[in-house]
């Protein structure tokens, strides 16, 4: 059994409300707000206690939001490593139009990283990764770090013994996608990064699965896990291909499904089961997510119902 570590270096503190009618111009009196700790690192580790499980979660924070959003862990019981940068950790909201249902997302930025921050975090993260850590590196990159950080973060897990899961986006995805080696143990992405990775629309699980396969081939992971949605999600690794569909589910918020699929998959792997268990159990606990309001996660319960719905057939 590998113990899993959360990395996340750019959290945010997460701002929920809602309000009738999202109008230009005028004073929109909006409902109680509900603050969570979120980032995709963060939201993994939250998300694996609601499925039973544990993590460690290593998170860089500064200044009062910081303090706010590492006494909110605290109170989740997630045990936390804090890495200490400049600035104030940055803020997430999310605004529901009641009238409509329609959701409004705002992502507001984080200051830039200085260049002997990611020195600091290097000297400080290789202490946290041992022969039994399955790491998960989630979320997107604060600004001023290098854009193969990823890669970086990779080779110091293996040069440790540990395994990395990557779910990132932008140029650390970019970077990522064309990473020398060693491979990365699993590499997230979701249909719409594929196709501005590649420059094309994937239309069919098959499709998908052919160009994840030539990152298996070319040494850049060892597993690609590729999703598209409400249709499903593509598994792809030297054993084979597979595509595992979730049963129709009436989607209240997605925000935090992904985070939720990296849980399950993380425990399973960490488990000792087999990739296309944890896949399956990756797309049950995102399942489960879509149908909680606002930046709830996973249900264990809901998405143990979920788990026996779920089809999976090869690709």
């Amino acid at each position: 059994m590998s113990e899993i570590l959360t990395i996340t270096l750019n959290p945010a503190l997460d701002v929920s409300t809602s309000v009738g009618t999202v109008t230009p111009g005028h004073k929109l009196r909006c409902a109680e707000p509900r603050y969570d700790p979120g980032g995709g690192g963060v939201n993994v580790s939250r998300a694996i206690q609601r499925l039973g499980g544990t993590s460690r979660a290593f998170v860089a924070l500064g200044g009062e939001t910081g303090e706010a959003f590492r006494a909110m862990l605290d109170e989740e019981n997630i045990p936390v490593s804090a890495f200490e940068v400049t600035g104030n950790t940055r803020q997430s909201i999310a605004v529901t139009e009641t009238t409509s249902g329609k959701q409004y997302r705002f992502q507001l930025p984080c200051p830039d990283w200085p260049a002997d921050q990611t020195e600091r975090l290097a000297d400080r993260l290789k202490t946290k990764m041992n022969e039994n850590c399955l790491a998960v590196l989630s979320g997107s990159m604060p600004g001023g770090v290098p854009e193969d950080i990823a890669v970086r973060v990779n080779r110091m897990a293996v040069d440790q013994g540990s395994r990395l899961i990557l779910d990132t986006s932008g140029a650390a995805l970019t970077e990522a996608s064309r990473n020398p080696g060693p491979a990365i143990f699993l590499l997230r992405m979701d249909g719409a990064e594929a196709a501005e990775l590649s420059g094309r629309e994937f239309a069919e699980p098959a499709d998908l699965a052919d160009y994840g396969s030539r990152f298996v081939a070319d040494g850049v992971a060892d597993h690609l896990v590729m999703s598209m949605g409400a249709k499903g999600t593509v598994g792809v690794s030297a054993a084979g291909r597979f595509f595992v569909s979730p049963p129709k589910l009436e989607t209240v918020s997605a925000v935090g499904a992904g985070d939720s699929m990296v849980a399950a998959i993380a425990m399973q792997i960490a488990a000792g089961q087999s990739f296309r268990d944890a896949v399956r159990h990756g797309v049950a606990a995102a399942g489960s997510a879509v149908l909680t309001p606002a930046t709830e996660l996973c249900s264990k319960t809901t998405a143990d119902e979920i788990l026996k719905q779920v089809v999976t057939r090869e690709v």
